[in-house]
């Protein structure tokens, strides 16, 4: 401050013409000290007066300090109705922004609103959920961790512990604190407290060797030599702090090595400096505190002592930052000043400008709310509607020098003027932590959980402290620490991992799997089948057991039976628009037509036994247009069903995807199950029909009478069909197509060996019974 206001009084462009003076008053960080000095400097009235006072009024219009924020509160409160100025290099405390409370207070220290928030996001950038703080109990302290505290929480972080440490010291209340953080799983903590309030808690630290835990400084202790020191090293290096900006003031240091007691006998900080340097006695020692504060035996200090051959935290100007604050505050009062000074009627309060040699407080107050100046290291320099800077602080890490002692380590910045991307800067590289090491320390109250898993909070505990559970099914995670999982969309799965929906497995029945090949093969071979029964009968078709058993519907029949073969290849494969639509009518359509071949059959068997009796001619009326026409007409209503259920609400396919979890069920919808039912219905109504026919004829006689066959045949395909149901029902997916094509197949294979085999056996094996007289029962069979 006094090597400040002689640069000003030297300076011919700021305050021309006018000098500035001092007193000062050492208030010994207590707040009765401070409020008497405070009341003593604006009274006039003082206890101790020195040869270089000023002459003239004795009325101090503005107070530097005090630093700390409880203190500058009792003051402001005391003098703030009076409106005088009071601008502190130190004090910190966010609640000082409250204009309303405190309308003449101003400061070159940010506020620790800034510093939490800074504070919050350096916790933040470093993953840390679980931390632990510390706050001496004062203004300070209280707001500055609550502050903090805050801005966490909103950021997901947990405090683990939260101690205050008293100001009136109890090594109880100590032990107890450090029991909390030596038992506390929390690696990182907070403290936000003055040097004095620090102090006492880092020695008992210490002293219990309790090592492993990161510290997060805050500017009050940050670069504090007294806790910086070697032998704090074990407990606390890799601390990282902000700190208020550094800087370099020219000239400073050459100042202070001019400090000398006999220049200045009646200075009492100069005598205890030299004597605390040089482990020395003067004699005027006595005065301070009213004793000496050496022993008897102590040296006596000769003069001849030299500042600058030893080195000492007096003299180091590298570090210079609450003294750059106060150098700050002081020149902005000297501006203030010079404004006042240079006032012009009419643009300044009540149209009036006051003597800079007797002018009031309230005005200055004014100009020192306008203040605005760059200082000559480059800072711009000006206070906002609160009486606050612009916030802007250095991140520094101690780091151990080969001599054993703290390093100053500048890593970066936080200048809370700038948006949230670019406000705190951070060389992560040039970090060592505590431990000596160089990978970023972990606090968390429970490890991470990883993609795949959800957060589940543990009753009773903070929101950090959980554990992992497993995405339940249909739902991942893809982020760590996730607190809920994501449900995947209806065709998506999650993979084993849980971290990622994949497609589900899209299940139909296809051509290239084992079942659908066997299912392909099958039906091929009942093709051929058929093929090659046509072309027996087509070769035989002059022989008496084919022309007995009307070829032409027999040809009908194995054309219809083709079909059915055919129509369960459309039940295979991927499930399209006129696949769905060509299954379901193809089916109908030709199982109408085989069982209709098959009733007219049984129809011609009982005519033609009718026909035989006396004075019958029924024949003449079922005759083999008759029978074609009849099959046709049967075969044209299942027809005309299938085209209206086509029409208006057609077989379509669709993906289902609630029958199973991991996978999607292609199938064609039926579209109208009403219209299906008709269909299977119109069916089994035909397959009934000719079953009680058939069985009625099954007896008449005849050496081959072909109403034995096509009852049996018809039994089978009612047993299938019947069996078909249940099976169908219970089968899921592609096995439930899979039954489908079984029964068809099944019943097709039925009416073809059962109709069909007998009459190839006699053409092929037994040509002998192929006779009319054999067919007519007219020549009995050989006995085995």
């Amino acid at each position: 401050m006094i090597f400040a206001i002689r640069e000003i009084n030297k300076d011919s462009t700021l305050l021309p013409h006018v000098r500035l003076g001092y007193r000062i008053y050492d208030t010994c960080a207590t707040h009765t000290q401070s409020l008497r000095a405070a009341l003593a400097s604006t009274s006039g009235r003082m206890d101790v007066v020195s040869r270089q006072d000023c002459e003239g009024s004795a009325f101090i219009p503005v107070i530097v300090g005090d630093s700390g924020s409880t203190q500058s509160m009792i003051i402001q409160r005391t003098l703030g109705p009076f409106r005088v100025p009071m601008v502190s290099y130190f004090a910190s405390c966010a609640c000082l922004s409250h204009r309303n409370k405190f309308p003449a207070f101003f400061r070159t220290m940010p506020s620790d609103a800034y510093q939490a928030q800074g504070v919050a996001r350096l916790v933040h950038r470093f993953g840390w959920t679980w931390v632990g703080s510390v706050a001496g109990d004062d203004d300070y302290g209280r707001n500055g961790i609550q502050a903090f505290s805050d801005e966490v929480r909103r950021l997901g972080v947990c405090i683990a512990f939260a101690e205050i440490i008293p100001k009136m010291y109890t090594r109880q209340k100590i032990l107890q604190i450090a029991e909390t953080i030596k038992a506390s799983t929390a690696r990182v903590i907070v403290m936000f407290a003055i040097e004095g309030d620090a102090y006492p808690l880092i020695q008992e630290i210490v002293r219990q060797n309790i090592t492993g835990k990161q510290w997060i400084a805050s500017e009050a202790w940050v670069t504090s030599a007294l806790i910086a020191a070697r032998e704090n090293l074990a407990s606390l290096s890799g601390t990282i702090g902000f700190a208020i900006r550094r800087a370099e003031i020219p000239g400073l240091r050459n100042f202070l090595l001019e400090a000398h007691p006999f220049k200045t006998p009646n200075n009492l900080f100069v005598n205890e400096l030299w004597e605390t340097i040089f482990k020395c006695s003067l004699n005027v020692s006595s005065s301070i505190a009213g004793k000496n504060i050496w022993s008897s035996t102590q040296n006596q200090c000769t003069g001849s002592e030299d500042l600058n051959s030893m080195y000492n935290i007096y003299s180091d100007v590298s570090q210079l930052r609450v003294s750059y604050n106060v150098y700050k505050a002081i020149y902005a009062i000297a501006h203030a000043l010079h404004n006042l000074n240079a006032c012009k009627t009419g643009i300044e309060p009540n149209n009036t400008c006051a003597n800079i040699f007797n002018f009031k407080p309230w005005q200055l107050l004014h100009y020192l709310k306008e203040v605005s100046y760059t200082t000559k290291l480059g800072e711009t320099v000006s206070f906002d509607e609160n009486g606050d800077p612009l916030a802007s602080y250095d991140i520094i890490n101690w780091q151990e020098e080969a001599d054993g002692s703290v390093k100053y380590v500048h890593v970066g910045r936080f200048d809370a003027a700038s948006d949230l991307e670019h406000d705190l800067q951070i060389k992560e590289e040039n970090i060592i932590w505590n431990g000596k090491q160089t990978s970023v320390p972990q606090s968390v109250c429970t490890e991470s959980c990883p993609p795949g898993t959800r957060k589940a909070v543990l009753k009773g505990l903070p929101v950090c402290c959980s554990k992992c559970l497993l995405c339940p099914d249909g739902e991942i995670s893809n982020t760590t620490d996730s607190v809920n999982c994501i449900a995947c969309a209806p065709e998506d799965w999650p993979n084993p991992m849980r971290n990622e929906c994949i497609p589900k497995h899209l299940e139909f029945l296809s051509f290239d799997g084992t079942m659908g090949i066997s299912l392909t093969t099958v039906s091929l071979l009942g093709e051929a089948s058929t093929m090659g029964v046509a072309g027996v009968i087509w070769y035989y078709r002059k022989t008496p057991i084919v022309r007995a058993n009307n070829s032409e519907l027999s040809f009908l029949l194995l054309f219809s039976l083709a079909l059915c073969f055919l129509c369960s290849l459309t039940y295979i494969g991927q499930p399209s628009v006129w696949s769905c639509a060509l299954r379901h009518t193809l089916f109908g359509i030709s199982f109408v037509l085989c069982i209709s071949c098959v009733l007219a059959k049984t129809l011609v068997v009982l005519i033609a036994f009718k026909a035989t009796l006396p004075g019958s001619n029924m024949m003449k009326w079922f005759g083999t247009l008759q029978q074609i026409l009849g099959v046709l007409l049967c075969t044209a209503v299942q027809l005309v069903t299938c085209l209206v259920w086509l029409l208006f609400a057609a077989p379509f396919p669709v993906k289902q995807t609630k029958y199973y979890k991991e996978k999607i069920i292609f199938e064609c919808d039926l579209g109208s199950v009403a219209a299906f039912c008709c269909v299977l219905g119109y069916i089994g109504f035909l397959s009934c029909l000719s079953f009680v026919l058939a069985f009625l004829a099954r007896k008449l006689p005849d050496n081959f009478n072909e109403a034995k066959f096509i009852t049996f045949s018809m039994l089978i395909f009612c047993a299938v069909w019947l069996a078909f149901i249940p099976a169908y029902t219970s089968s899921p997916g592609k096995y439930a197509v899979a039954v489908e094509i079984f029964a068809i197949l099944a019943s097709s294979f039925g009416l073809l060996i059962c109709i069909f085999v007998p009459k190839c056996y006699i053409i092929l094996l037994k040509p002998e019974q192929n006779t009319k007289k054999y067919l007519m029962g007219k020549t009995s069979q050989p006995k085995a």
